[in-house]
């Protein structure tokens, strides 16, 4: 008799836990997306900055690749020597709001770059 309460305590304590770590796991993931498109989008950046003489086009470009959510947050840079054969490099810089649905959210600096060699 003593036993029947105690499956309702176990399951009171379980939930919570097992639905934090659940909601954790979906944030990481949104990490690791956002990451991912960072790095997408400097790539893309830095074969725009290897081809034109134009930071503003390859600032265009990144901006272009990067998806809804994170466009308007995105810092670009571009460094491009105005000699052919140097490398350009495009980095972008997001603050990810982590954790989200917890104080109000802890803020994650991501940051990706690429570069390559200027062809023009």
């Amino acid at each position: 008799m003593a036993d029947r309460g105690s499956v309702v305590v176990e399951a009171a304590i379980i939930v919570p836990l097992l639905l934090l770590v659940f909601l954790a796991g979906v944030e990481l993931f949104g990490v690791a997306r956002t990451q991912v498109e960072l790095t997408a989008a400097a790539r893309e950046g830095a074969r725009q900055a290897a081809t034109s003489s134009d930071p503003a086009r390859a600032v265009r470009s990144v901006r272009a690749a990067l998806g809804p959510a994170t466009r308007s947050d995105a810092a670009v840079s571009v460094r491009r020597p105005g000699v052919v054969g140097a490398v350009a490099t495009v980095s972008v810089r997001l603050e990810y709001p982590f954790v989200s649905f917890l104080w109000g959210g802890v803020r994650i600096p991501l940051r990706a770059s690429a570069s390559m060699r200027t062809e023009r």
